[in-house]
């Protein structure tokens, strides 16, 4: 799949003991230059072919997204709802079926005193999320009668039983952009305004 070139995507190591098989990356949302870090996250492909009771699947997502934000939005008690919505949205803006979403929105808030004093307060929000990816519905049957294979094509679908596990991985780079504050795809034209999210830029 291809990214925004405001993503940096990169595979980092998996954990080993939450499934038999496991796929990590690790990304970074930068600003108008490379030092300027807007938000990161880590997303991780669990499977399990025996499956697993608490997925109700043989596949899970597993992520962890944060970002800074600025004092006046962050105060805003319909935060954590709004942020949650960040996620369920983009996985339903690409149509991507899903099952069992659990997770968790903290706010942090962080204030310096002594040497560290003169530093503004800054506040961090992080989403820790989890989905089954819904696997893709087994073809019809075949109909009577003699029948001509048909070619694969390029970047054709899963194959069934396999979730659109490069669909997932965009929804998930949008909200990665969302949450750092980027403008989405076309907002110019459309007349969206995005909000601002950060109090500067963090070197990285």
């Amino acid at each position: 799949m291809r990214v925004r070139p405001e993503v940096e995507l990169d595979p980092t190591p998996p954990p080993r003991r939450l499934a038999p098989y496991s796929y990590a990356l690790e990304a970074v949302v930068t600003g108008a230059s490379d030092d300027e870090e807007l938000a990161e996250g880590r997303l991780i492909l669990l499977h399990d072919p025996a499956g697993h009771d608490s997925w109700h699947g043989t596949f899970r997502l597993v992520t962890l997204v944060h970002a800074d934000l600025e004092p006046e939005i962050a105060a805003d008690p319909l935060l954590p709802e709004v942020c949650w919505s960040w996620l369920t949205g983009a996985l339903e803006a690409r149509g991507l079926p899903y099952g069992e979403p659990s997770g968790t929105v903290t706010r942090a808030s962080s204030h310096y005193f002594g040497a560290m004093g003169e530093r503004e307060p800054s506040t961090r929000i992080e989403i820790r999320a989890s989905w089954t990816p819904a696997a893709h519905p087994a073809p019809e049957p075949a109909r009577p009668g003699p029948r001509r294979p048909e070619p694969a094509e390029a970047g054709a679908a899963e194959p069934p039983g396999v979730p659109d596990t490069a669909g997932h991985l965009a929804a998930w780079c949008d909200l990665l952009c969302q949450i750092a504050g980027l403008p989405p795809v076309g907002a110019a034209e459309a007349g969206v305004v995005s909000l601002p999210q950060r109090r500067g830029p963090q070197a990285r």
